[in-house]
């Protein structure tokens, strides 16, 4: 069974094949977040006719529980983006990384690191947020008293549309030789592979 594994030194004979900036590439840029949005949009349009959204804004117990939903919404949706972050670096360090570098440049929250990462070692550290917020969310947002529903349900619509980032690499590398190698300092990636 093989390993998931970080390199540190890139191994002789491999030269970069790709490069992606997630931030100075203003034609990605839009794509991911284009993407990002219709993610949105398909989460949300269906779920409007199960749970009306009118929930989201019920008063009849008072203003003090609407207040408490909303600061709530936005608590939540900053510690998600904390905690998406620390299941890449978490991962990155089941990899073997020693040093992960978390960090904020306005558009993205990152973890990154000055590894090198296997392709299925990288794909796991791209999909791990995804799948372990979208399975533990998947699970919680029934179980919520209705006027909570939405509260919940918004934190799963981040955490699927705001990784629309993670899914488009994910495919992307897919399609790449099984030798590459990827090194991601957060917001850039660099990928390599032996020359043929």
């Amino acid at each position: 069974m093989d390993i998931m594994r970080a390199v540190q030194q890139l191994p002789q004979g491999y030269v970069r094949i790709l490069s992606i900036d997630l931030q100075k590439e203003k034609k990605l840029f839009l794509t991911i977040n284009l993407i990002g949005l219709a993610i949105m949009a398909v989460l949300t349009i269906p779920m409007l006719f199960l749970v009306p959204i009118s929930a989201l804004f019920d008063m009849s117990n008072g203003l003090g529980p609407y207040f408490v939903r909303f600061v709530s919404l936005l608590v939540l949706i900053v510690v998600y983006m904390v905690l998406h972050e620390l299941v890449h670096g978490i991962t990155m360090k089941l990899c073997g990384t020693k040093r992960v570098k978390y960090g904020f440049t306005g558009a993205y929250a990152f973890a990154g690191s000055d590894d090198y990462y296997d392709k299925k070692s990288y794909i796991i550290i791209a999909l791990a947020p995804v799948i372990l917020w979208g399975i533990v969310l998947a699970i919680v947002t029934p179980l919520v008293p209705t006027p909570w529903f939405w509260v919940v349900y918004f934190i799963q619509i981040c955490n699927l549309s705001g990784a629309a980032g993670d899914l488009y690499v994910t495919v992307k590398f897919a399609r790449l030789p099984a030798d590459i190698l990827v090194k991601d300092d957060g917001v850039r990636m660099n990928v390599f592979s032996r020359q043929q």
